[in-house]
């Protein structure tokens, strides 16, 4: 299979899944009226309309716009990211942020916000709620970070002139 159309295609997948998810979540188990669901001892569903980014940085009416606006320029971006790149690595990373940028945007165009409601826990401490999304996006950074430092290339020698040799001066 073709790398770029793996990386599309694993947007495609992201996509799907969080739009589904999300569907589900508001529609088929009616999470804005149950509030919190528990699915298991470090896991429950949590009703979280997000306005912002990450954590909430930005929440406000006023910042939607552009919070869409943004995503879409990245998501351009990263479009071109995929085209370009010459590993199947990175362009199942990059589907798998593009899917989610994609997502989360839709959520803010059509709610106003995006629809977090993972909620996973270890006692009373709980990590940030999140969507399926969120967990992409995160994953695909992780994994181009991994393949990077994975697939370091050796340094180039540098010119003579800039190694400080005395017979370039």
């Amino acid at each position: 299979m073709n790398r770029r159309l793996a990386g599309v295609l694993m947007a495609l997948v992201v996509l799907l899944a969080d739009q589904a998810s999300k569907y589900w979540v508001l529609y088929g188990l009616d999470l804005p009226q149950r509030g919190i669901v528990r699915i298991l001892p470090v896991l429950n569903f949590a009703m979280v309309w997000n306005h912002g980014v990450t954590f909430g940085i930005l929440a406000g009416d006023n910042a939607t716009l552009l919070l869409i606006m943004v995503a879409a320029v990245a998501v351009i971006a990263l479009a071109v990211w995929l085209w370009r790149a010459d590993h199947l690595t990175t362009t199942l990373a990059v589907g798998a942020i593009i899917g989610g940028a994609i997502g989360n945007i839709i959520s803010r165009v059509q709610y106003g916000a995006v629809v977090d409601f993972i909620d996973a826990h270890i006692g009373a401490y709980h990590w940030y709620v999140f969507n399926v999304a969120d967990a992409a996006i995160v994953c695909g950074v992780g994994t181009l970070i991994l393949d990077s430092m994975r697939r370091r290339d050796p340094a180039a020698p540098l010119p003579a002139r800039a190694r400080g040799d005395k017979e370039a001066s």
